[in-house]
């Protein structure tokens, strides 16, 4: 059990059969009245985020998400397969519990899979991934005041903007979690 006096950043809780992690968290003591915490929570199932208040003596039952290292091996249809590397057992994973963040990964990488009471709800790609530019028009350098960028294709087919001076073929680096180009590998 957690009270909601102990919430910090990434604890996560169940309340009301939703596993919900603390995003944001705030202690409020106003001049009159009773403290209260004011918190952004995410419902790491279906994604969405509430904001809400409790009263810090309210105790909330503890939820662990489990994070389990795999590695992408394939994908037939709408099945993705994922290789357990202690066991070496297969689990497919549907294609709808993959998320957006997932274009940027290709056969052979791992991912974290992450599940509650044994139940998989999505993954989570490596923080910072190393793809090939496959397809991007020819940029002039110097021809532009500011910072321009150019649309590129990597290999594993996820368009991404690029600065004008990156070619097909180069390696660049890539944040999952912005979908942003960091440098040239």
């Amino acid at each position: 059990m957690i009270s909601a006096g102990d919430f910090r950043n990434g604890v996560t809780f169940e309340e009301d059969g939703n596993v919900l992690q603390v995003i944001e968290f705030q202690h409020v003591k106003p001049g009159k009245g009773a403290a209260f915490v004011r918190t952004k929570t995410k419902n790491v199932i279906t994604g969405s985020v509430v904001e809400k208040s409790y009263n810090p003596t309210a105790k909330f039952p503890t939820a662990y998400v489990e994070r389990k290292d795999m590695e992408y091996s394939y994908n037939d249809g709408d099945l993705y397969y994922f290789m357990d590397q202690e066991t070496y057992d297969m689990v497919p994973l549907n294609a709808d519990k993959l998320g957006d963040n997932f274009k940027f990964v290709k056969e052979n990488m791992v991912c974290k899979i992450l599940s509650y009471k044994g139940n998989v709800f999505g993954i989570e790609p490596p923080t910072f991934v190393e793809l090939k530019i496959t397809k991007t028009d020819p940029g002039f350098a110097g021809n532009t005041a500011t910072n321009a960028t150019k649309p590129a294709t990597v290999e594993t087919g996820a368009e991404i903007r690029v600065p004008l001076f990156v070619d097909e073929g180069d390696m660049v680096r890539i944040d999952t979690r912005t979908g942003e180009y960091m440098e040239r590998a």
